[in-house]
């Protein structure tokens, strides 16, 4: 009896072992979670309040068609980076149209790189791919 009730014991921590290593809970964020957590990292550039509002308004619109996006893919297909790049490359000149240039340089050079996801196994280690 005590050897099953271990065998028990032991199957059902396994399972759940089994099931927190698929690692399904991942949810992404809402729009207005990554818009805050982007004006949060835009504090250096000290927006103006016309900057701030604008600004979240372009992040807004930004998140909003990257969402719509991921959803109109094909389940299992790669996502096709020249939409993504129009799509960021607006964002970005409608940034510039609002930041001061030193503000647009300080978020091309060092906010924009520092919010990028890192990639292990990308191409982009300067060419040093051996």
């Amino acid at each position: 009896m005590k050897s099953r009730i271990a065998f028990i014991i032991l199957a059902l921590f396994s399972s759940i072992g089994f099931v927190q290593a698929q690692g399904g809970g991942y949810q992404q964020r809402t729009v207005e979670e990554r818009v805050k957590m982007t004006m949060d990292k835009l504090s250096d550039l000290k927006l103006n309040p016309d900057q701030t509002v604008k600004t979240d308004t372009v992040f807004t619109n930004f998140y909003r068609s990257i969402d719509k996006m991921r959803a109109e893919m094909q389940p299992g297909t790669k996502p096709d980076r020249s939409v993504f790049e129009k799509v960021r490359n607006d964002r970005d000149d409608q940034l510039k149209k609002i930041f001061t240039d030193e503000q647009y340089k300080k978020w091309k050079d060092e906010i924009e790189p520092a919010m990028r996801p890192n990639r292990s196994g990308g191409g982009s280690s300067g060419g040093n791919n051996q």
